[in-house]
């Protein structure tokens, strides 16, 4: 297929101004263009192709972009990052002028969006990877970010995969079915923004940490700065998803938290900024050779959307949570759920402070005698050394202290609060005399601490052997209780998004809060890798049927270049990329840089190459804007898009 400059040539070679002997007079053209030549623009304006590129449309107006085109026409037709001889010979070498600019887009990266070879689990393993790091500068990018067309849908529940008819929506005609969509999150996240902009009320990813430490599933040791860019264009789209009164989590260590925290607080507003949560991930603690101190916890950043609307409200504990949460030396008690007047509750901590440094001499005001009646249920207080009794009440004084100092510890309520909320303290008769336990309802809320223990790391894996029979699939998933306290900051109908999926924590989270409070929310994950098929997807199905109901639609992202990049991957020897490259050209779209009569006529230094440079110098000649294909693309017959597709994609888009 024509490349961008080819195509380029072609055009320019219309105007016989512009060409001699077949061949485009540069000079001229660039003349032409600084004084904004009116046929020059009009035989620019007729291509579709040099629209999308050189024009800008604000308003009703289309602006030609003279600098861009000047650029474009004076630069070399060279490959990035010359790395060989091979390149060197034949001109394809980089010239500075394409990766000076600061906006870059990373587009692919070998963790999420490339593929490694092999995927090491063990520090000494030998590595032999095929990295497909791309960043493309503003200048390369034309149709990168346009929405993409969909394929392979199906919808899905605990008996299997279903066609898919068409997609749940409500009055608003907002599609209202959980989604698992497999490609590019990047590109993902663009093509959700024309049904879900502005509807997402909560965001939780779990992004590579960029430590460098390969005994992880999968290496996400890449370059600082671009790791930052990386982060930075998900982010940035992210945030149109969020609804005015969203809220992001970002999971995180203490690698990148810090740059992480600025450039959050550049996106989101630092006045946005809520909360860094401390996640105590594993108390035996994680000591990698030359770190330091073994490592104990993990960061959760958290910001909101809007400055009008960002306070976490309490995490909501429900009955059964807040049984494991009593302390081990109340297990001699009855705290089975109990009923009152006010409604279900369980018991918690007694009423005493068990600090000793809360005394009468520290807080004097919370150290008294409590009265109680058990039959009118009222309350009096008379002070420690008061020797008092009221009839038919029982004298309750506070707890001793072992501290020889001090005699007394003190209450953890005042006399106010005490008789303001006695309906939530219970009086239990015991042998030990009376004791006051605090009581906690059914959905009754304890405000969320910015620590957070006893959910460790274990639990995650110990979340998936129990869906899978024992068989661990997947290395250091995040628990779901850690993600059920986040995504419990969202409402009964709202919907939560997950960019790096993974195992699919976050779907379980939602659907066991939907079960626990009667929920209707709704989840959307993003996974490229093809564990989404292994692990995700079958995790999910399990969890639908553990709960009694449910389902979600699985949608692909349609490939077009990124086709050919799976088969650079796959392929073993230098035979099978000699027989690819043939189909690539036949096939595939070409970065504009790329000469494939000079590539051709030097065949013989791309045999000499090894194997992996010569998959890295095929990926290099892809046009990284062609990996899918565009929804404005869909009726366009080059890409054989079926017409149950074509109904699919209309059915998203709304048109």
């Amino acid at each position: 297929m024509q490349n961008l400059l080819d195509n380029l040539k072609k055009l320019l070679q219309k105007d016989e101004r512009l060409a001699s002997e077949g061949e485009v007079l540069k000079n001229k053209v660039i003349e032409l263009a600084i004084k904004l030549d009116k046929d020059l623009i009009e035989l620019l304006l007729a291509d579709k192709q040099m629209k999308e590129v050189f024009f800008t449309e604000v308003g009703k107006a289309t602006i030609f972009d003279k600098d861009k085109f000047i650029k474009f026409v004076s630069n070399k037709q060279f490959l990035p990052d010359s790395y060989t001889a091979f390149k060197n010979k034949i001109g394809l070498t980089e010239d500075d002028e394409f990766v000076r600019e600061k906006k870059e887009v990373v587009l692919s990266w070998p963790y999420k969006d490339c593929v490694l070879e092999g995927g090491q689990s063990k520090k000494d393993a030998t590595r032999d990877e095929v990295f497909w790091n791309q960043t493309l500068a503003p200048d390369e990018i034309s149709r990168l970010l346009d929405s993409k067309v969909f394929t392979n849908a199906k919808r899905i529940d605990e008996k299997g995969e279903h066609k898919l008819d068409g997609f749940r929506t409500d009055e608003n005609r907002d599609i209202k079915d959980n989604l698992i969509i497999k490609g590019n999150n990047l590109l993902a996240l663009h093509s959700l923004k024309k049904r879900f902009a502005g509807k997402i009320k909560l965001i939780y990813i779990d992004p590579p940490y960029n430590t460098g430490n390969d005994e992880f599933r999968y290496n996400d040791a890449f370059n600082h700065s671009t790791w930052l860019v990386f982060i930075k264009n998900r982010l940035e789209i992210a945030r149109e998803l969020l609804k005015e009164d969203g809220l992001v989590f970002v999971s995180i260590d203490d690698n990148e938290i810090h740059y992480l925290k600025v450039l959050m607080d550049e996106i989101f507003d630092r006045e946005n900024y809520l909360n860094t949560f401390c996640w105590v991930s594993n108390l035996k603690g994680r000591q990698i050779a030359g770190k330091g101190a073994a490592k104990t916890y993990e960061y959760i950043l958290v910001y909101a959307k809007s400055k009008d609307s960002k306070n976490i409200g309490p995490f909501e504990i429900l009955i059964e949570k807040a049984k494991s949460l009593m302390p081990s030396s109340y297990k001699g008690f009855d705290y089975e759920v109990k009923s009152d007047q006010t409604g279900s509750f369980v018991l918690k901590n007694e009423l005493y402070n068990t600090n000793s440094a809360f005394n009468e001499e520290t807080r004097p005001n919370l150290v008294f005698n409590i009265h109680y009646n058990f039959k009118t249920k009222g309350v009096k207080f008379s002070d420690i050394d008061q020797d008092v009794n009221f009839e038919g009440f029982i004298k309750i004084p506070p707890k001793k202290n072992n501290d020889a100092i001090h005699r007394f510890h003190a209450w953890r309520w005042n006399k106010d609060k005490i008789l303001r909320d006695v309906s939530n303290l219970e009086f239990a008769k015991t042998r030990d005399g009376v004791k006051i336990f605090t009581k906690i309802r059914e959905y009754d809320a304890t405000n969320l601490k910015d620590i957070i223990t006893d959910i460790t790391t274990t639990k995650g894996t110990y979340d998936i052997k129990a869906l899978f029979d024992g068989k661990k699939y997947f290395n250091y998933p995040k628990p779901v209780e850690l993600i059920k306290i986040f995504v419990s900051q969202t409402g009964s109908k709202d919907i939560v998004l997950d960019f790096f999926a993974g195992s699919g924590t976050t779907a379980q989270a939602v659907l066991e809060l939907n079960k626990e409070d009667g929920g209707n929310r709704q989840f959307i994950l993003c996974e490229q890798l093809d564990y989404v098929d292994t692990v995700t997807i079958p995790r999910v199905k399990k969890v639908i049927k553990k709960m009694g109901g449910g389902d979600f639609v699985y949608l692909e992202l349609m490939k077009w270049n990124e086709n050919f990049a799976d088969e650079i991957r796959k392929a073993k020897t230098k035979e099978e990329l000699k027989k690819l490259w043939g189909k690539m050209k036949k096939g595939a779209f070409f970065a504009y840089k790329v000469d494939v009569k000079a590539i051709d006529e030097h065949a013989k230094d791309f045999a000499d190459l090894s194997i992996k440079n010569q998959k890295k110098f095929l990926f290099g000649c892809l046009d990284k804007n062609h990996l899918y294909v565009n929804y404005s693309e869909i009726y366009d017959e080059e890409y054989g898009v079926s017409e149950e597709d074509k109904k699919l994609n209309r059915g998203f888009y709304g048109k």
